[in-house]
């Protein structure tokens, strides 16, 4: 996989939900990038530099300019570079990170834009060539960070995986995320077996099913009271897809949520 992701939407939004593996530098090109961890949103306007963080939760939203196309440009700072510049160069991180933020913004610079003005040669080649020839780029702009945002040291090198973490809190926290049952163990500080056993122990039920019924019980909430239509209530609170969630639905309450909009 190349550690270049280039983005280009045509002129529609675009909406969805990720685990953040790898840390990232991002530029917004054209249009507005929203990420939302649950509890905070992040924006990303047109000549933005950011990095963001690995290990994270977020929704996403991606909205072109008016008559344009949405694009962004970012850098994946994967693990193994991280590795071995800090063998190298004997860095490490010296403290935790002031913040918990998902994104941290970066003030433009000179050398933040010529970074990026190179990286166009790089997409006009074959994936397999890109993927050779970026771990010099993922070292270049890990030096440009370290140079121009010093703070960010205790961040790229925090090699720390997440802790054993209070296991009901995150997930009445992170329930609405589509994402596996092996992230959600992987962020909650367990192996899958170790999750799913105490979840069990927790929640008297199993996780799929929990999950299932906690997001139908908040879709049910989302329908009633704050009147959000169908097309979008199953995205937020995570069902893969429409029909999907019209099925379980519909199982569940008797009648399909089209209908509980019909009410007064």
């Amino acid at each position: 996989m190349s550690k270049i992701l280039y983005r280009c939407y045509e002129t529609r939004s675009r909406e969805g939900e990720q685990f953040i593996q790898d840390h990232a530098f991002s530029f917004q090109i054209a249009g507005t990038s929203t990420l939302f961890d649950g509890k905070k949103s992040y924006v990303a306007k047109e000549g933005d530099f950011r990095l963001i963080r690995r290990n994270r939760l977020a929704k996403f939203n991606k909205q072109p300019p008016e008559n344009g196309e949405f694009k962004s440009i970012s850098v994946l700072l994967d693990q193994q570079t991280l590795h071995a510049l800090s063998s190298e160069l004997n860095l490490h991180a010296e403290k935790s990170f002031s913040s918990n933020d998902v994104t941290i913004p970066l003030k433009s610079h000179p050398l933040y834009t010529s970074f990026i003005d190179s990286l166009w040669v790089y997409l006009q080649l074959p994936e397999e060539e890109q993927a050779r020839l970026m771990e010099s780029k993922v070292r270049e702009i890990v030096q440009l960070l370290l140079l121009l945002n010093p703070e960010t040291r205790d961040i790229l090198f925090d090699f720390s995986q997440p802790g054993k973490i209070d296991l009901e809190a995150f997930m009445e926290k992170n329930f609405h995320f589509n994402v596996s049952l092996d992230r959600f163990a992987y962020l909650t500080g367990r192996s899958l077996a170790t999750f799913k056993r105490d979840f069990q122990k927790i929640f008297n039920t199993s996780p799929r099913h929990w999950l299932q019924q906690r997001r139908l019980r908040e879709a049910h909430l989302l329908l009633k009271e704050r009147r959000i239509p169908v097309s979008d209530v199953y995205i937020e609170v995570g069902f893969e897809n429409l029909s999907h969630f019209s099925f379980a639905f519909k199982k569940e309450y008797g009648y399909a949520p089209t209908e509980l909009l019909k009410t007064a």
